[in-house]
């Protein structure tokens, strides 16, 4: 805990009044970001820092292995959902990125359902994605390329998903929400996006 007082300390000293009158501004006008993040909680993972943006440029919804539900309609708790509809229906942000990335645990808990079953929650979580697990595994690709493609395939799903949600498949539909899937490899720091072909490609 006294690394993080540090690093608040430097915060305040050096941070703070060198960006104080947008945090002012933040408080008297309200957030209004164009952007919603879909991001893994991973540590080694910051939007922010990838995209190279300040506060109030993003509104971020970060779970495991960044999945997007299927929109549902009962009394059950639903953390992400509230968030994605808060940020399109409440902020109306005109972009949503689905942002994965490589080495994912969540992805690996999927592919290998051993590694959680001492977990209380992770198993029934990443099986959302288990149509992006089975879509990867019904190509029989090599042992070595099932984490990376399982990967992709969640990202294409969680995609669909934000779809079954009818105020974001209407805005979609109508031009005022775009819909982006995104991975990052932190091995290389490389940024790919999702094309029209369905394929992800290097950023840069």
């Amino acid at each position: 805990m006294e690394n993080l007082l540090s690093g608040y300390r430097r915060f305040r000293h050096t941070v703070w009044p060198s960006r104080r009158e947008r945090f002012e501004a933040l408080a008297k006008l309200g957030q209004k970001p164009e952007t919603l993040v879909i991001a893994c909680s991973d540590s080694r993972v910051d939007p922010a820092m990838v995209f190279d943006v300040g506060p109030g440029e993003l509104f971020i919804v970060r779970n495991v292995a960044n999945l997007v539900p299927p929109y549902e309609e009962d009394t059950a708790f639903h953390g992400t959902s509230a968030a994605i509809e808060f940020a399109v229906r409440v902020l109306g942000v005109r972009n949503i990125i689905v942002m994965g990335h490589a080495m994912c645990g969540g992805i690996h808990a999927l592919l290998h359902p051993a590694s959680a079953e001492r977990l209380d929650f992770m198993s029934s979580w990443v099986e959302i994605a288990a149509e992006a697990r089975d879509r990867v595994l019904a190509c029989e690709p090599v042992e070595e390329e099932q984490q990376t493609l399982c990967e992709l395939e969640a990202i294409k799903l969680s995609l669909r998903n934000l779809m079954t949600f009818r105020w974001i498949a209407s805005r979609v539909n109508e031009g005022s929400l775009t819909l982006h899937g995104t991975s990052f490899d932190i091995r290389t720091g490389v940024l790919s996006r999702l094309n029209d072909a369905g394929d992800f490609v290097p950023a840069e």
